[in-house]
């Protein structure tokens, strides 16, 4: 059975509970669950960007919305409730790591708290019930090594961000133990993984301070591209890439919690893990045309310079994979700019339907 089939079979007519559905990825993945039929409830706020891919493609997509924040704990409670999801997928987030040094108290109140009211939402639900978390892959304790971080390594965090993620893998960890163990499975109903994506980029990102939105204005306005750190190594990946995993884990979750139930690594493989002066100079070859200067400097925040992750348990269990090397996630990332905004959605469809085939 191909990954879209199990998905049509898993998810068509099946009730999804997405946080974060304005966002980058929440948009993407509340576009590919509209393909497969699913019965779509939101829940974030209002997206930051006018140019935000949620405003494109929102009024075709089957889905209710609430406009709220996931530290609302008691209207995020009814909303669960009263929806009864079958799945539940929790994107919201402060995802940015600069801003976090800017904000700490407040990404580590959206990261950890918002984590545990969803999750508490899910405790109270009657019916049975799959919860997918993601979180990043930044997590661990990074060494800065040439290592691959899996999924039993120390967690950890320099950064507020970081920090804040890893706190709430701690807070999964304990409602999985506590709440949802698997040894009494049959009486809650209830199995939750954690997902750890590597850097991922595709249409409709223009989050501040991210490589792929910095390069898009830039070459939009013929201006140089800014780059702070054009050593780092980070695990590129297109969005569809760990958005197919989460569906794939939630599905294999919902047949089989036992099994399935922990936390994943979704990322390139270990041999595609490219610098960021790579990604600038594949992206400028796509585009046709720019050029980049370096604006690093001792006094701006640390950022990690070298972050590798192992899938080897999704590859083995999930039996999910990676289908787009580095480079061609770039040029699918940059073909989708180039799109007229009359064009985003059904490009951004075209996309979905491509990569799925795969």
């Amino acid at each position: 059975m191909s990954n879209k089939d199990l998905f049509i079979r898993s998810y068509k007519g099946k009730k999804v509970f997405v946080t974060g559905h304005t966002g980058f990825k929440g948009s993407w993945l509340i576009t590919i669950l509209n393909c497969l039929g699913a019965k779509i409830l939101g829940y974030a706020l209002e997206p930051e960007n006018p140019q935000s891919l949620y405003r494109y493609i929102s009024s075709d997509i089957n889905q209710g919305s609430i406009i709220d924040d996931i530290r609302n704990r008691d209207r995020l409670i009814n909303a669960v409730l009263n929806f009864e999801p079958d799945y539940i997928f929790h994107l919201a987030a402060q995802p940015l790591v600069r801003l976090s040094y800017s904000i700490p108290s407040e990404t580590f109140d959206v990261n950890v708290t918002g984590t545990a009211n969803i999750l508490e939402a899910a405790k109270m639900l009657k019916n049975k019930c799959s919860i997918i978390v993601i979180t990043t892959d930044k997590v661990y304790e990074n060494k800065e090594t040439t290592y691959a971080y899996r999924e039993d390594d120390t967690l950890g965090g320099y950064d507020p961000y970081s920090a804040s993620k890893a706190a709430a893998e701690i807070v999964v960890s304990s409602f999985r133990n506590s709440f949802f163990n698997i040894n009494n499975y049959g009486a809650h109903q209830k199995a939750v993984i954690s997902a750890r994506a590597g850097n991922v980029i595709g249409g409709g990102d223009w989050s501040k301070d991210r490589i792929i939105p910095d390069i898009i204005r830039s070459m939009q306005t013929s201006q140089p591209i800014e780059v702070r750190n054009p050593n780092s190594v980070r695990p590129w990946q297109h969005v569809l890439e760990p958005l197919t995993g989460y569906l794939l884990a939630g599905a294999l979750l919902n047949e089989n919690p036992g099994l399935i139930s922990g936390a994943y690594n979704f990322g390139p493989e270990i041999s595609d893990h490219l610098t960021v002066e790579d990604l600038v100079n594949i992206a400028l070859k796509c585009w046709g045309s720019g050029t980049w200067v370096y604006t690093g400097n001792e006094s701006q925040p640390h950022e990690a310079g070298l972050l590798k992750l192992n899938i080897d348990k999704a590859k083995s269990i999930l039996h999910w994979q990676p289908k787009l090397n580095s480079t061609q996630a770039i040029e699918w990332t940059i073909d989708w700019y180039k799109q007229k905004p009359d064009d985003i959605l059904i490009y951004t469809i075209n996309q979905i339907e491509h990569y799925l085939a795969l």
